[in-house]
Formats: C-alpha cells, sequence, structure tokens
C-alpha cells in the first residue's frame, strides 16, 4: 500500500516537472554517458557476460620474443593498477547515469529513493544522475 502510494507521488512529481528542464537533463545524462563511455573504452572494454561491467585492459606480458623488457612491463602493470579504481569510480557513475534516463523513460525520475520526496531541482541540474535528496544525503 506504502509503496503504491509512493510510485503514484513519484508520476506526480514527474509530471509536474517542466518538459522543457525534463529534456534539458535528458540530453546533458546522455551527453555525459556517452563521455564516460568514451573515455572507459579508452582502456577498459563492455564485459559481454554482465551488463553495465566494464574490465580494465590487463597488459600482454612477455609475448614469446626474447630481451622482454621487464622495466616496460612493470610500467605497464603499474598503469593497470592505477587503472582500476578509475574504472570503477566511472562505471559506477556511469551505472547511476543510465539509472536516471531509466526513471526519466519511466517517468519516475527526480524523486529521492530514501525519503521519497522531490529533488530539489537545483541539485539536479548539477548532478542531474543524483538518486538521493541533499538532507538524506547528510
Amino acid at each position: 500500500m506504502l509503496f503504491q502510494r509512493l510510485l503514484t507521488l513519484n508520476k506526480t512529481i514527474f509530471k509536474n516537472m517542466d518538459k522543457k528542464l525534463i529534456q534539458e537533463l535528458k540530453d546533458k545524462l546522455e551527453k555525459e554517458k556517452n563521455k564516460l563511455e568514451k573515455i572507459l573504452g579508452s582502456f577498459a572494454q563492455k564485459d559481454e557476460k554482465v551488463p553495465g561491467d566494464w574490465d580494465t585492459k590487463f597488459p600482454s606480458m612477455g609475448q614469446g620474443s626474447e630481451g622482454v623488457d621487464l622495466e616496460r612491463e612493470a610500467d605497464e602493470v603499474e598503469r593497470y593498477s592505477t587503472l582500476l579504481p578509475i574504472e570503477h569510480s566511472l562505471e559506477k557513475r556511469l551505472k547511476n547515469i543510465v539509472l536516471a534516463l531509466e526513471k526519466i523513460k519511466k517517468g519516475e525520475y527526480g524523486t529521492c529513493e530514501k525519503c521519497g520526496k522531490p529533488i530539489n531541482i537545483q541539485r539536479l541540474k548539477v548532478s542531474p544522475e543524483a538518486r538521493i535528496c541533499l538532507k538524506c544525503k547528510n
């Protein structure tokens, strides 16, 4: 019963948002999604088995050539270990953006996931992928 009321409230909030603003936020989310996918694609690849997951490309080591450059390989491993947390951070942000776009499509965008109240428009303009309001965040 409570869930139904929250769902109805969410759709009412969404309907009351300015359609121009929603389109503006959607465009901003799409642009950021494309940017993140391009950045991730430069050093990682999509995991075909797990939707939304990316895997940092592990450097190929000693491909059978003689006189392997151990220093170069060590640098590649160091770069790989540096990129892992960056991948995780970008991947997490990308997932939130995809979720926000799905909520727009369903008409459930702009509602705090914790308290069910509307997220401040200014917050959404700054961070359109926001899932919770500032009150609940703090």
